[in-house]
């Protein structure tokens, strides 16, 4: 069993080795994977002055070379390395588990295939909701419920009185909220779910807990920040731009825990600050010279709030359509911008850019009215900023260009009733992008963003213009350049990490953020997108950095550029809201490119296959075996009887107990297909907490490596058995990561029937008798569209002694019967 301890500790190796200073090359990957149909590079980089002449592609199961090159794109010193080269291996494109070798250097273990992107854009989700203000469904308790008293009004009789402003999000892992990246952060979520609706699910309510509602959950989220954002807008041309200052900076808690007083007489309300179009803040003034920039945002979050929702809140929707309707007006009204207002430190969002937002909202709001002169006046915006000048730039002040993609753009490109909107608007997203793509082509990640604060989100606002440039153009000039750029969240960076926290589950990630959650309780953030890497001149100057534990990053940071993943920095190490709402639309759409690149229609489960393919009538009989094998001799003949084929999984002790050796020998030589199911059959999961885990990545590898190992000694190798069915059928998103790392596919049983409480005794709770099992196999194949299609029929190949009413005895019946309705029985292949 060589071949699968070789995977496995290869496996755990490239995960564990950042920090060791012994080592002088590495090789930067898509920790994620990549689409079979998709430009695919590896990054080689070295603290030495080398070359690379030939780089090898090997299957982690057979460790055989299935790709090798020698054109190879070399590059000089980086950052802190001396040398690099870039590793193109796009043409391979079969599906499997991989790692890529120069010399004795090895790159982590990825995947190829078209799901490795499967559920990617719900999951960034998950940290939307941990940051929702006023109820939080991840701490199932309320926050700022007494938001928030007004500041800036001009009618003194209003300063300073109650406006109900609660709800929205946190803009970050502070407790500050701005209309300027939330209302950005609802439409990137919208045009997401308009762009790519497919690829959404519903799993969780309004609130944000579990439970289906009807609505996709990208909406439901959506909605949460537009709810928000009416409340900032409670009557005609009357808008607020943020909520609270910078004194809330001032201590670690989290949300529900903070009692910090904006004022004597105002309780724990917030300010909510007006806009006035004047500059604002009390020790430090911004800069405001009207009020665009933010109704603007106002505006085409309403216009497009307005078409989505109108089959799901009619009279929300019509109520957003006379609020866009006004902002639009206002904001042409006083052009200019509308800073957010800092406190006591110089620190704030300096937006210098508006004519970006009033095109957007344009281009929103012609969909509404449907009025050639709004189509016109979006074009006239635009024409004022070609590009947005960020992109070419070295340098920009503290989100100076905002959004970091201009979507106006897009929507009059590809406008195909105004043809000369759409030529010239394509012709400025290229633009945009070659100035970029300048600045980046001589440097081995391709990256030509200015590494300033929040350097991710310009990452992720380059990738959405550059997959919606291809999609206009069908140019494929900017494909690697769009593959860098993806990949350098997903782990081709100089670090080698995801800049995603918790994704993908089995890589390296943000572990140490700059976050209450995580810092003071070790709770996750799953989804949320850290700052990202700034200029070490940058670094070097920001107030208040401490770093708290040894940089495990030391050897690959420069005086070009840093990263640590450490609480105490965050600059680089903080995940934003508006920045994880921008990887909606580019998550969305690389999973829905990858749902075009298969004909799987299997059914999953977080992340685990539960049903085989629903338009074909077949069943896949299961068994899984550990302690017992009473059943194995009657089972197996009765597959012979009926020259059918199963599928059988078993624990290392099952394959070890010499009892059983008959048993698995003659269901090997039936070609039945045999798999495994853990060794020592480990809960990996608490029952009560199923997303979190029991064991770690050392302890299930090596579980599994062993369980394999007993399954060799009867001649079946790992490449014969990739479908493996975790011990108690209870497994999560990390299992099935894990397991996809080590080559392997997780499959478990379709629910519905109960067949898998064969194995109940008359004194549990949950018994079900054979037949109370069978009945209802049998009313779930007719009460059911798709019938037992695709279904994985699971039951046990042995059960306790103390149940004398065993289910298999009843096996044979019951394939006499589902033979008699059109079903044929199939095996894992």
């Amino acid at each position: 069993m060589k071949k699968l301890y070789f995977i496995i500790l290869t496996f755990f190796l490239c995960y564990t080795t950042i920090g060791q200073t012994t080592q002088n090359a590495w090789i930067r990957i898509n920790q994620v994977g990549y689409l079979p149909q998709s430009q695919k590079v590896g990054v080689w980089v070295s603290k030495n002055e080398e070359k690379v002449t030939i780089f090898s592609l090997i299957d982690v199961l057979t460790k055989k070379v299935v790709f090798q090159s020698s054109q190879i794109q070399q590059f000089g010193k980086y950052a802190s390395f001396q040398s690099a080269a870039r590793l193109n291996f796009s043409k391979f494109t079969q599906q499997g588990t991989y790692y890529l070798q120069v010399g004795q250097t090895k790159s982590p273990i990825f995947r190829i295939n078209a799901d490795v992107y499967e559920g990617s854009a719900d999951f960034v989700l998950k940290y939307m909701r941990q940051q929702r203000s006023g109820y939080n469904p991840f701490l199932k308790d309320s926050c700022h419920k007494a938001d928030g008293f007004i500041v800036y009004h001009p009618d003194k009789q209003k300063d300073s009185t109650h406006l109900d402003v609660s709800g929205g999000w946190h803009d970050a892992s502070d407790y500050l909220q701005y209309v300027t990246t939330s209302a950005n952060a609802i439409f990137q979520m919208m045009f997401a779910y308009q762009e790519n609706p497919e690829v959404y699910t519903d799993k969780h309510d309004a609130w944000g807990n579990l439970g289906k509602n009807g609505i996709p959950d990208i909406l439901d989220e959506a909605k949460w920040g537009l709810d928000w954002l009416v409340k900032m807008n409670p009557a005609k041309h009357e808008f607020y731009n943020q909520l609270a200052d910078d004194r809330d900076h001032r201590g670690l808690r989290l949300p529900n825990k903070d009692l910090t007083k904006y004022a004597t007489n105002q309780g724990l309300g917030r300010p909510v600050y007006f806009i006035t179009g004047k500059p604002q803040g009390f020790k430090y003034k911004n800069r405001t010279t009207g009020v665009s920039s933010t109704v603007g945002k106002f505006a085409s979050a309403f216009a497009l709030g307005h078409q989505l929702f109108q089959s799901y809140y009619p009279a929300f929707a019509k109520q957003l359509k006379e609020k866009a309707i006004d902002a639009y007006q206002f904001g042409k009204e006083f052009p200019g911008v509308s800073q957010t207002a800092p406190g006591g430190a110089p620190y704030f969002y300096e937006e210098d850019n508006w004519v970006d937002d009033m095109e957007l909202a344009a281009t929103q709001l012609s969909n509404v009215l449907t009025e050639r002169k709004i189509v016109d006046e979006a074009a006239t915006f635009g024409r004022q900023e070609p590009t947005t000048p960020w992109m070419g730039a070295d340098t920009a002040r503290h989100y100076q260009w905002y959004p970091f993609v201009n979507l106006g753009h897009y929507f009059l490109a590809k406008n195909t009733t105004q043809k000369t909107y759409s030529k010239e608007f394509k012709q400025y997203l290229e633009s945009g992008i070659e100035k970029v793509f300048q600045r980046g082509k001589n440097t081995p990640f391709l990256n030509g963003v200015p590494f300033v604060w929040c350097s991710n989100n310009y990452v992720s606002g380059l990738i959405t213009q550059l997959v919606l440039y291809r999609k206009l153009t069908k140019s494929t000039k900017y494909m690697e350049m769009e593959a860098a750029m993806r990949d350098w969240l997903l782990g081709c960076n100089p670090w080698g990490t995801s800049m995603i926290c918790g994704y993908p589950s089995a890589g390296i990630s943000p572990q140490d953020p700059h976050s209450a959650f995580t810092h003071l309780y070790n709770y996750k953030i799953d989804g949320g997108l850290v700052d990202g890497p700034v200029y070490g001149s940058i670094w070097n100057k920001l107030i208040g950095i401490t770093l708290y534990q040894p940089d495990e990053y030391a050897q690959f940071q420069s005086d070009l550029v840093v990263y640590h993943d450490d609480y105490g920095d965050y600059s680089t190490d903080e995940p934003t809201m508006d920045g994880t709402a921008s990887l909606s639309f580019l998550l969305s759409h690389y999973e829905k490119e990858g749902l075009s690149q298969t004909n799987s229609k299997t059914e999953k489960e977080s992340g685990g296959i539960i049903r085989m393919n629903t338009d074909e009538k077949k069943i896949y009989l299961a068994f899984t075996g550990h302690e017992f094998n009473d059943g194995g001799e009657v089972i197996a003949n009765v597959l012979d009887k009926h020259h059918i084929k199963a599928n059988f999984f078993f624990t290392g002790d099952f394959y070890r107990n010499p009892a059983f050796k008959t048993t698995i020998e003659k269901l090997i030589a039936q070609k039945n297909y045999v798999g495994c199911h853990s060794d020592k059959h480990l809960l990996y999961a608490p029952w009560t907490n199923r997303d979190s885990l029991i064991i770690n990545k050392e302890q299930f590898t090596t579980d599994l490596q062993q369980n394999y190992d007993a399954l060799a000694k009867f001649g079946v190798q790992a490449k014969q058995a990739q479908y493996f069915m975790p011990p108690y059928e209870w497994y999560n998103q990390t299992i099935v990561d894990w397991t996809k790392q080590a080559g392997l596919t997780l499959v478990n049983y379709t629910g519905g029937t109960s067949s898998n409480a064969d194995y109940t005794t008359p004194d549990m709770p949950n018994y079900k008798s054979s037949e109370q099992i069978f009945q209802r196999i049998l009313e779930y194949e007719t009460s059911q569209a798709k019938g037992l299609n695709g279904f994985i029929l699971l039951t046990h190949i042995g059960v306790s002694p103390e149940r004398k009413d065993k289910f298999y005895d009843r096996l044979d019946e019951l394939i006499q019967v589902l033979k008699a309705k059109g079903y044929s029985f199939a095996k894992f292949e």
